[in-house]
């Protein structure tokens, strides 16, 4: 599948289920032990066979595929379990022995998957909102929590929060996020390796410097890009708790404004280039205009995971290493 459809499982059935093929989606509920792929992950298969997507990284699709068949042919949803002996994990592509449980749900009727609550899903995806789809495995009920209706609800929201879907209160709450996000200050050498990389990690990176020269089309080719002053341009871009935000420029009257305007949003994390000599002047700068001290602490820098990174790649790996233990541990750096 390529890049621009691995994350668009839901639109891909709502498509099949437009042509007239019909479709199912599968959706992981729960793994014990080494599983491939973690809870939420969805698999679409049409009527006609044809599948985008993994719940176990192709060591259980083909029973899944023919259970979805057969889901289709009798309009009933089911709930299918796997498990793989340790001595045979390796070759079905398990690290070691473990166990999967699969949801499979035709599309339609009830108590399938309502088309109109797939196609409400679409819609907030699309918009780019957090939205999350609730099963009762018990009688089939269903619940789609999205735009404010998440801020009521506190299950969905700290779900939502943590980007992990799983079990509620005896509901399986199936978290649809919108990509993650990468702010990016200063079209700078380690820029041109970071921008790629994050987008590979499944980051919707943009890229902000008023030097035009330095962020260019030929130097960032088919990169967003924006030449607004960095407080205007993150401003405009409105991060939220799933943003991360980057200053690279190592120069004071590029990064301060980006710095102070990301200590005003939500953004998860916040690294700035430069040593710790560097560093302490920053700090005494952003002191001296009102910055208070738990703001500061918030800063991560010097920039990156303590690698050792020397090249620009070496350094952009470092920068995604402590982006990724932020968002997955919730680190902060002392």
């Amino acid at each position: 599948m390529s890049a621009s459809r691995k994350d668009q499982i839901p639109e891909i059935a709502l498509e099949w289920l437009h042509a007239g093929k019909g479709a199912a989606l599968a959706t992981v509920l729960e793994t014990w032990g080494s599983a491939p792929r973690p809870a939420g992950s969805q698999l679409a298969i049409s009527g006609q066979g044809e599948i985008e997507g993994s719940v176990s990284g192709g060591c259980v699709e083909g029973a899944v595929v023919a259970e979805a068949l057969e889901a289709l042919q009798d309009g009933r949803p089911r709930i299918l379990e796997f498990g793989v002996a340790d001595e045979d994990a390796f070759a079905v592509g398990l690290a070691c022995g473990g166990r999967i449980k699969v949801l499979v749900e035709p599309v339609g009727d009830s108590p399938g998957l309502d088309a109109a609550d797939l196609a409400r899903l679409v819609d907030a995806r699309r918009s780019k909102t957090a939205a999350a789809l609730l099963v009762d495995i018990e009688n089939w009920e269903r619940r789609i929590v999205s735009g404010g209706a998440v801020a009521g609800n506190s299950a969905v929201r700290d779900r939502i929060r943590a980007d992990s879907s799983g079990f509620t209160n005896g509901w399986f709450v199936g978290i649809h996020n919108p990509p993650l996000r990468l702010i990016v200050v200063g079209a700078v050498h380690i820029a041109q390796a970071l921008l790629p990389m994050a987008r590979l990690a499944g980051y919707d990176p943009v890229l902000i410097d008023p030097r035009e020269a330095f962020g260019s089309e030929s130097r960032f080719p088919g990169e967003r890009i924006t030449h607004f002053w960095p407080d205007e341009a993150i401003a405009e871009e409105k991060p939220d708790s799933r943003t991360a935000i980057v200053t690279l420029a190592h120069d004071p009257k590029i990064d301060d404004p980006a710095i102070s305007a990301g200590l005003r949003s939500d953004a998860f994390y916040l690294g700035c280039l430069g040593s710790t000599r560097t560093h302490a002047k920053r700090l005494e700068r952003l002191r001296s205009v009102g910055v208070s001290e738990p703001d500061l602490s918030r800063l991560h820098a010097p920039i990156g995971a303590d690698i050792g990174a020397r090249s620009p790649a070496e350094i952009a790996i470092a920068i995604m290493a402590e982006i990724t233990e932020r968002l997955r541990k919730g680190i902060a750096r002392t």
